[in-house]
């Protein structure tokens, strides 16, 4: 029995130290949520700022409407989760860091710290490129299908004033819905996000052993094509967006295979320097 409470102990003192970094983690983000709220507005203006670019391009009123009572105020609620978990990543991501680290070597603490730095940098650079160079070819591309809005029309019931004539022809004219527009400016941008983690995925493979830079090299070819795949899924169908995001992943691959070297040069290193490699051999 004093074996099983000498075993138990560890466990039930990992659980505490694990319940205590989640409530700290969860008071982080709902503090985070509820400071992001306070200026949801004008984040969301910033998100549709790129939309708003297009429409005063095209001569029309720089405006987005909601079709129900409660859709602006879901769009905020939504906003603030979405921002108040970047603003609390910090602390949640510590809050994780010294739950594990005390479990890993020293060295593999300072393998992994660079990383835990490096994905959300990569993933803010990601979301920029997506937010001022993608999303505006995108809608552009889109919102370009649909009719300018002439300046006497009015924009939300699409009647004309009086005394003045109306054309014959049939309009089709964009009337941008708050909530599906933001949904789709963040999809470009959780997609960006996560397309500029694949130096980090594939480093930290290489780092286990699971890739190498030579595997990677061999398998190019068929990496263009999945990039090309990606490129055509994630983007509109328009050959300037499809390009620049083939251009922007496949930079990244190749940075990739790049980080790989290192890390593969690093542990032959290590390894001749414990003896465990010899002067003629490599990984």
């Amino acid at each position: 029995m004093s074996e099983i409470d000498e075993s138990s102990a560890p466990l039930i003192e990992h659980l505490a130290e694990l319940r205590t970094r989640i409530i700290k983690a969860v008071a982080a983000f709902l503090v985070g949520m509820i400071v992001c709220f306070t200026v949801a507005e004008p984040i969301l203006e910033f998100i549709a700022e790129p939309i708003a670019e297009v429409l005063r391009a095209r001569g029309q009123p720089a405006q987005l409407i909601f079709t129900a009572p409660q859709e602006k105020f879901f769009v905020l609620i939504r906003i603030s989760v979405i921002a108040g978990f970047a603003l609390s990543f910090p602390v949640i991501a510590h809050q994780l860091w010294r739950f594990v680290a005390p479990g890993l070597y020293k060295t593999e603490q300072r393998a992994f710290l660079p990383f835990i730095v490096a994905s959300p940098a990569l993933f803010t650079l990601g979301a920029a490129f997506a937010h001022y160079v993608v999303t505006p070819l995108a809608m552009n591309f889109f919102i370009g299908f649909s009719d300018a809005i002439p300046a006497l029309v009015n924009v939300v019931t699409g009647t004309v004033p009086v005394g003045v004539v109306e054309d014959e022809e049939l309009r089709t004219v964009f009337l941008g819905s708050v909530r599906e527009s933001l949904d789709l400016s963040l999809k470009f941008i959780f997609a960006f996000g996560l397309c500029f983690q694949l130096p980090v995925l594939l480093t930290l493979m290489g780092l286990a052993g699971l890739v190498s830079a030579e595997g990677l090299g061999n398998v190019r070819k068929y990496a263009v094509v999945a990039i090309l795949v990606l490129a055509a899924l994630v983007t509109p169908p328009d050959v300037i967006t499809q390009l620049i995001l083939f251009t922007v992943v496949y930079g990244l691959y190749e940075i990739s295979i790049w980080l790989v070297r290192i890390v593969e040069r690093r542990k032959e290193r290590e390894l001749r320097a414990a003896g465990l490699l010899d002067e003629d051999e490599s990984l």
